[in-house]
């Protein structure tokens, strides 16, 4: 007998099976939206701690008597923007502003219309079908 969905989880009355899966496809969607948010939030962070390495190598090639050089480095490379006319904290508020705000909103009213709110009906229903009777808690 399948185990079912706990009560957070389980469809509303009167939501169909086409209703649930375009749902959870939504749901899987944003689900992706978020891990490349993830990706460029790594991206910004990667970027911000390479700059503060490099100034720091500069400091140390200023302090080797490779002064000449270091002042190259830090007017060519040192604090460059990572596209043109933004630093990677300005990539991440666009892409925050311009497409994740609406990507979080969107999959919000999807949830709120057809499910009740409900996160993960589509993915409780597949883990419900999947479950053999077992030890409880696997």
């Amino acid at each position: 007998m399948p185990q079912q969905p706990d009560p957070a989880h389980q469809r509303p009355d009167g939501v169909d099976d086409a209703t649930v899966a375009a749902t959870g496809k939504i749901g899987e969607a944003f689900e992706w939206v978020v891990r490349a948010r993830g990706t460029l939030y790594t991206f910004h962070q990667q970027m911000g701690r390479a700059d503060l390495l490099l100034g720091e190598g500069i400091e140390l090639l200023r302090d080797a008597g490779h002064v000449e050089l270091a002042d190259t480095l830090s007017r060519e490379w040192l604090g460059r923007n990572a596209i043109e006319d933004r630093w990677t904290f300005e990539i991440v508020e666009d892409f925050d502003r311009t497409y994740f705000d609406a990507a979080t909103a969107g999959e919000r009213r999807v949830r709120d219309e057809l499910v009740g709110g409900r996160h993960h009906v589509h993915e409780a229903e597949m883990k419900a079908d999947r479950r053999q009777d077992g030890p409880e808690g696997d």
